[in-house]
């Protein structure tokens, strides 16, 4: 499962959670600090793509 990064502007901190994709589609998280989602919204976060293939020298 993808962990998703959110900002809670009520306790003014980020945090992390782990949800299933369509779980992440059909809202945000709740926060852990005062347990609301109106005042959560989503966050970009980089990424590592790790594949089995190996790249070919150019």
């Amino acid at each position: 499962m993808p962990v998703y990064e959110f900002y809670c502007r009520r306790c003014q901190k980020p945090f992390t959670a782990v949800m299933h994709v369509s779980e992440h589609d059909a809202g945000v998280a709740e926060c852990p600090e005062c347990h609301r989602k109106d005042e959560v919204e989503k966050r970009l976060s980089s990424f590592t793509a790790v594949t089995s293939r190996k790249s070919a020298g150019v």
